[in-house]
């Protein structure tokens, strides 16, 4: 009886987080905007503009997802407390370890979606462009921005991303000097803008012969995927635009023309380059959206950064710019510089569980 009554005290605990979430997505709001949504989708002149109807019906269900999981928690701690108040009254003890755990998730599941409340950027619903190069180590730098390639695959296709590679520059003898992915999906830009900056890893080198302990470094950046929708005017005049062949997977067609692209904005010094797409044109178009992408960041950013910050490569990725630590040998320990959240398991963290940074990235963001 004792345990129960602990649960039940940890379950009213709850009761104000879940009020303080319902307060921060604006529910109220939100069924408002759900009705008038609904009520334009069933207009007859709806589907006149194909473009606009595809982009309601996106948001209409992007606001009836975040009602119906506020929806589902609420209802969750409703049951709970229905369930450990009869398990008392029958004083039945049996069934508290299934109580506990359905707590515990319920705990798990408020604090993931009061993080996403902090997404309120203008782009953060965005899908994004996410671009990794290779710094100072040689080989083992390379292998770095592969094993990072990795980390991040896995993260998105554990929340049910999309993964596609737009550009890849492998090297012949071990990993990639630079690759960039669009991930799709809810948030992807809100979230990994935290990964931005320069990634440093410590480990036994597989590359030295001597068994000795290396440093290298990774640069990580990102930038929202912007929709056709979004005006950004760009003079054709300041834009120098170069064709290459594709060194990549693409078929013999691919190969055999010159069908890669790389734009350089020549005001800014940006260079955007895509050659995984089937055509030239395919390619052109993509080099443009991730073009408008940077444009878009800089113009955010104008006030408070350099525009050296907001180019895809990094002028020092080195020692002293790193933003997270992942550390193989001598100890085990991932740590980000800036929030100083650390963990010890790096392989989960190379498996794709990076959430805790970005989470603790989100919070102090939004703490100042």
């Amino acid at each position: 009886m004792i345990q129960l009554e602990q649960i039940k005290y940890e379950l009213n605990l709850l009761e104000e987080p879940l009020k303080d979430l319902r307060v921060s997505l604006d529910i109220t709001t939100l069924e408002n905007r759900i009705e008038e949504l609904e009520a334009k989708a069933v207009e007859q002149s709806f589907w006149d503009d194909p473009q606009e109807a595809q982009k309601i019906l996106q948001q209409l269900k992007g606001y009836k997802d975040r009602q119906g999981r506020f929806a589902e928690l609420y209802q969750s701690w409703e049951d709970l407390l229905v369930l450990v108040e009869m398990a008392m009254e029958e004083e039945d003890p049996s069934l508290e370890d299934e109580i506990q755990k359905g707590v515990e998730k319920l705990q798990m599941d408020i604090d993931k979606m009061k993080v996403e409340t902090l997404l309120s950027g203008e782009y953060d619903h965005s899908n994004a462009i996410l671009s990794i190069h290779a710094g100072a180590g040689g080989l083992d730098s390379q292998d770095w921005a592969e094993m990072l390639l990795r980390m991040y695959t896995r993260w998105a296709e554990k929340r049910g991303y999309r993964v596609r590679t737009l550009d890849i520059l492998p090297d012949t003898e071990a990993g990639i000097k630079s690759v960039t992915l669009l991930i799709e999906g809810e948030n992807a830009y809100g979230y990994l803008k935290s990964e931005k900056g320069v990634h440093r890893i410590v480990r036994i080198s597989p590359f030295d012969p001597s068994g000795k302990r290396h440093t290298s470094f990774a640069s990580v950046d990102v930038m929202p995927d912007i929709d056709e929708s979004i005006d950004i005017e760009i003079n054709p005049s300041d834009l120098k635009v170069d064709t290459y062949r594709a060194s990549g997977a693409g078929g013999q067609h691919v190969n055999k023309t010159e069908s890669a692209i790389r734009i350089t904005h020549l005001p800014t010094g940006i260079v955007v380059q895509c050659q995984n797409e089937r055509s030239q044109h395919s390619n052109r178009d993509t080099a443009m959206k991730m073009l408008k992408g940077k444009l878009i960041e800089l113009k955010e950013r104008e006030q408070k950064e350099k525009i050296e910050d907001l180019k895809g490569d990094y002028n020092q990725i080195a020692w002293g710019s790193q933003i997270r630590s992942y550390v193989f040998h001598p100890y085990n320990l991932v740590k980000d510089h800036r929030t100083n959240a650390e963990i010890g398991n790096v392989q989960g963290v190379m498996d794709g569980d990076i959430d805790l940074f970005i989470d603790e990235y989100l919070k102090n963001k939004n703490s100042v």
